[in-house]
């Protein structure tokens, strides 16, 4: 009985409940059953995938760690071109302001190039005097040649001349002595002459007449004696005089083929004197020119303007620097990685640089040249551990890093020198 109303009575609990809307116990407790095993299938999808997850990234660590080395101790390089004045003089025009984006060549600021024209005009002039005195030495020299030529044919032609008339005159003195003793001789008979007349003229064998032409014959005999002897003097002398202008062409003959050499020599030593003065005086042109370009200050690289210090109307010394300009292509990356981080780095390996200004954007590289000190040792004040308590410190050493491709992948030109970068080197 009891039994029966306790049946009756689930059954009046299970109506009740069915009538309010709710499951039944066994319906309610089949439903937990169920919702256990759903959320237990999904806690294990959890916990694999935050495994997957985890080996994952412990994969990527460990590739990263064995065969990449990083540093965030890296930064955009560059050579600051410092523009200064070549030459000295007043600033009569500027073209640039400060961060002005410039190209190769183009002009930032002008000299007034009055007095390096001037320069250049007197430069000039004295280049086409030293070319005129160049011509005239030039054309002296076989002149100089033909002159001592002749002057040695002539002066050998004297000689020879001079001896044939000391050979001359030498035969004229034999002649005169000849004709002295053939006048004495004549002079000898017209004596005998007379002396054989007188006697006869005194006894009158012959006449008066006759005997004073015997004695006028030998008084002229006499005189032409004395003319044959004078004759032979004056032959004499003209043998000295013709030996003396023979030893006078001799000396002039052995001095002109001494000096003609000597003296063409000078002529060729003037010529070649005067062609380097004309090198000289080109020399001046040349270097007049450069003066005058040098007033026109033109950009030797393309990259933007810092620093500009130079107005119009400045007056600039030589060497004053005027401004600055910092390249846009040719820049390279020095990274300083800690020794333990050079086992493996070469040159030649790649690198990928990703720059902190623009949100990690990478470029790609290769490196060029590991640094040939470490960082400390090449400071203003390198450390001496030998003079107290030594600490050792992982010391940095500087690479370089090319970039690959710097054209195609800064064709917008926003890398500058001094922004950190990160480069990654792939080592293996």
């Amino acid at each position: 009985m009891a039994d029966e109303q306790n049946q009756s009575g689930t059954q009046a609990a299970d109506q009740n409940a069915d009538n309010k809307g709710n499951a039944p116990a066994s319906v309610q407790a089949a439903s937990a059953t169920g919702d256990s095993t759903q959320n237990n299938g999904s806690r294990k999808f959890v916990v694999i995938g935050v495994v997957l997850l985890l080996v994952l990234a412990a994969a990527f660590f460990y590739w990263r760690a064995s065969f990449t080395e990083d540093t965030d101790d890296a930064q955009v390089d560059g050579n600051l071109y410092q523009i200064s004045a070549r030459v000295s003089g007043q600033v009569v025009k500027v073209y640039v302001d400060d961060n002005q984006t410039v190209q190769a060549g183009q002009l930032l600021a002008e000299i007034d190039p009055t007095d390096y024209q001037v320069a250049l005009e007197q430069a000039q002039a004295n280049l086409a005097s030293a070319q005129a005195e160049y011509a005239q030495a030039t054309v002296n020299v076989p002149i100089t040649q033909v002159s001592v030529g002749t002057t040695v044919s002539t002066t050998a032609s004297d000689v020879r001349g001079s001896t044939d008339l000391v050979a001359q005159a030498e035969k004229q003195v034999e002649v005169a002595n000849a004709r002295v003793l053939e006048a004495k001789a004549n002079a000898q008979k017209a004596q005998d002459d007379v002396d054989r007349y007188k006697p006869l003229v005194e006894k009158d064998v012959i006449s008066k007449q006759q005997y004073d032409a015997a004695v006028a014959a030998a008084a002229a005999s006499k005189a032409a004696v004395s003319e044959a002897e004078a004759s032979v003097l004056a032959q004499q002398n003209a043998v000295s005089s013709a030996r003396q202008h023979l030893v006078q062409s001799q000396a002039q003959s052995e001095q002109s083929v001494k000096n003609g050499p000597d003296q063409v020599r000078v002529q060729q030593s003037r010529a070649a004197a005067a062609r380097a003065a004309i090198q000289q005086a080109q020399s001046k042109v040349e270097q007049a020119k450069l003066n005058l370009g040098y007033t026109r200050i033109t950009a030797p690289v393309a990259g933007i303007v810092n620093k500009k210090s130079v107005e119009v109307g400045a007056n600039l010394a030589a060497g004053q620097d005027l401004m600055t300009i910092v390249p846009l292509t040719d820049l390279w990356v020095t990274a300083n990685f800690k020794e333990t981080q050079l086992t493996h780095m070469h040159a030649g390996q790649t690198v990928s640089i990703k720059v902190d200004a623009y949100g990690g954007r990478k470029f790609s590289g290769k490196i060029t040249q590991v640094g040939g000190a470490t960082g400390s040792m090449l400071s203003l004040f390198p450390p001496e551990n030998a003079t107290g308590n030594y600490v050792k410190v992982v010391q940095r050493i500087p690479v370089r890093i090319d970039f690959a491709n710097l054209q195609q992948e800064d064709g917008d030109y926003v890398l500058r020198p001094g922004l950190s970068v990160t480069p990654v080197v792939d080592i293996k």
